[in-house]
């Protein structure tokens, strides 16, 4: 069965940084498009990042660019999330997702949550001011 399994959450004053790791288990993950999304208190969960595994395209929501970058380790079927000059904003459990795009595709499919199909349990994000 596969398994996404979300770490490195945790409490950071504003301004700190934190790098969150999503480790796929049970199955290969080549070819997908691995993202990352954000629940905040009362929020409707959002998009984050993105990266296709197939084309190498990485999508960044803009109230975050600038200030975080995703990257995979293949050899490790591990998706990460760097993340700096955090805010109190950005408070939220942060969720890896796993996603299969056959051909074109635009950037709203890739930043719509619905399209993924596999979702770790969430690692809680708290930035303190």
């Amino acid at each position: 069965q596969v398994q996404l399994v979300e770490s490195g959450g945790g409490l950071v004053q504003a301004g700190g940084s934190l790098r969150l790791s999503c480790a796929a288990s049970g199955g290969t993950f080549s070819g997908y498009t691995m993202g990352w999304f954000r629940q905040g208190p009362g929020k409707e969960r959002e998009f984050v990042a993105a990266i296709s595994r197939n084309s190498g395209n990485i999508y960044y929501a803009d109230s975050m660019k600038g200030r975080i970058t995703i990257s995979t380790d293949n050899a490790k079927n591990t998706v990460y999330l760097q993340m700096n000059s955090l805010q109190p904003e950005d408070t939220a459990v942060y969720y890896c997702a796993g996603g299969r795009f056959v051909g074109m595709v635009t950037t709203t499919v890739i930043t719509t949550a619905r399209n993924y199909g596999y979702w770790g349990q969430g690692t809680q994000v708290t930035v303190s001011s």
